[in-house]
């Protein structure tokens, strides 16, 4: 008997609140595009943020630099003398990572196969664009470098980094 009254209460309930209206009601967005919208929105700010921070960077430090199409930027600050780096050649470089504030964070030297990873994408980038000798400095927006996750040891998620890099010959 019990369980009678409790199932006539729930269906009860449930039809007087299936009788609203349907034109009173307001549209629902689909819960996933609604999420999607406030990412979207979220990542746009962001971004801008991050691009006036790297802005201010070049202002305050008065170097000329040069900008891809994916927002790295770069100046070759000595020019070697060695051929151009082409994908697929093994190089050696030897680079600094600091923080846009001007904080060291790594000393890095190693031996890489151009194109085939082991370093940060904007680094692959800008190395496919300069010679053996040659010395930049470079700023990769996040998304260039460790992008929403970080490095999981000393660069948080979301960080601008510098770099001083040199393709040794």
């Amino acid at each position: 008997m019990k369980r009678i009254i409790q199932l006539t209460f729930f269906l009860s309930f449930s039809f007087l609140l299936s009788c609203v209206n349907e034109s009173e009601k307001e549209p629902e967005m689909p819960p996933n595009k609604a999420l999607l919208e406030s990412f979207e929105k979220a990542n746009r700010y962001l971004t801008r943020e991050e691009e006036e921070n790297i802005n201010d960077y070049v202002r305050r430090h008065k170097v000329e630099m040069k900008q891809t199409g994916t927002g790295m930027r770069y100046a070759i600050l000595k020019e070697g003398t060695g051929a151009p780096v082409r994908r697929n050649e093994q190089i050696h470089i030897k680079y600094e990572t600091y923080y846009i504030t001007g904080d060291l964070v790594y000393t890095t030297e190693k031996k890489i196969i151009v194109g085939k990873g082991g370093i940060e994408s904007g680094l692959e980038e800008v190395i496919l664009l300069m010679k053996r000798g040659d010395e930049a400095k470079i700023i990769l927006p996040s998304h260039l470098a460790f992008g929403f996750l970080g490095d999981q040891n000393k660069i948080p998620p979301r960080t601008t980094l510098v770099y001083k890099l040199k393709i040794i010959e």
